[in-house]
């Protein structure tokens, strides 16, 4: 029975960062460099995607950045833009449909990219994460189905959350 146990927790230890580099570092880059320049890179954090760069914090120097206070009301006019790259985003935030339909306001193409079920480390993440995306595919073009992920706003409550969008 320890043996099994044991057994499993080393699986686990060795699994789950491995699916989150695949997931993360090489499906993530895979998707990320699919366009050499995105019109607008928003929550871009340290990566610039070649256009306009918005975060609400400046995580580095990094060009065409605009700081913005509000996700919900971005300062570009009505399809400003021609494609737009959220990158594992939209799970840290309040209100996805709403961020969502605000991107969509100021591009004619939204790629989503968010945390696929397989990926149990970021998808549970109850510590950065508000949200749990009901899909095994990484990007999407529409806001998939999604549910408040389990104790994470009582976590953040007490703790705080790590990192906040």
């Amino acid at each position: 029975m320890l043996f099994n146990l044991l057994c499993t927790a080393a699986v686990l230890v060795i699994l789950l960062p491995a699916l989150n580099w695949l997931s993360y570092r090489v499906m993530g880059g895979i998707i990320r460099r699919r366009r050499p320049v995105w019109d607008l890179n928003i929550c871009c954090g340290k990566t610039d995607g070649g256009g306009v760069n918005v975060d609400i914090v400046k995580h580095a120097e990094i060009p065409n950045l605009v700081v913005v206070d509000d996700i919900y009301q971005l300062p570009f006019a009505t399809n400003q833009f021609e494609h737009t790259l959220c990158s594992h985003t939209i799970e840290h935030v309040e209100d996805p449909g709403a961020f969502f339909a605000e991107m969509r306001r100021v591009s004619k193409d939204v790629t989503l990219v968010v945390p696929p079920l397989w990926d149990l480390s970021a998808a549970l993440n109850l510590f950065e994460h508000r949200w749990l995306f009901l899909t095994f595919r990484k990007e999407h073009h529409t806001l998939p189905p999604h549910i408040p992920l389990p104790f994470a706003r009582r976590i953040q409550e007490r703790v705080g959350q790590k990192i906040r969008a």
